[in-house]
């Protein structure tokens, strides 16, 4: 068999991995939504409060890590501005810059969210791991056998 030949093996542990990364995300949009908030508003706050600590939080960068367009990540931070969540300030070194910082109220959303969030990994990781292990594992031995 080739190295880039696929086998009914490999379309099922890609299917199963997807499936199990759908199923944490459906999750997660309905956990978001019980909880007051878009799924996108959840993204963004995560974005923010995740960033490494030498990345600022510029609208350009969150809509990267969030793959959406700058115009889009903009409706999104005003949205959330507008309900608190989170706050624009300009950046002290680049006045054209604006910076997101999550208020105390965003923060006590995305705390009782990743929590939730937590839980549920804790519950149904080991079948997302499980499935990301067959589908590397899988890969890893075809490579040792070509």
């Amino acid at each position: 068999m080739k190295k880039d030949d696929l086998t009914a093996d490999d379309y099922s542990a890609l299917a199963e991995f997807r499936f199990q990364i759908r199923r944490f995300l459906h999750f997660s949009e309905e956990a978001a939504r019980a909880n007051g908030i878009n799924p996108q508003h959840h993204q963004l706050l995560l974005a923010i409060k995740g960033l490494p600590e030498n990345v600022q939080p510029t609208v350009t960068e969150i809509a990267g890590r969030l793959h959406i367009r700058h115009h889009t990540a903009v409706e999104l931070t005003d949205r959330l501005t507008d309900r608190g969540l989170i706050r624009k300030r300009q950046d002290r070194l680049d006045r054209r810059r604006v910076l997101l910082q999550i208020t105390a109220r965003g923060e006590e959303m995305l705390r009782r969210l990743s929590l939730i969030h937590r839980a549920q990994l804790e519950s149904v990781g080991k079948d997302l791991i499980r499935a990301l292990q067959k589908l590397l594992r899988d890969n890893d031995l075809k490579r040792t056998r070509t």
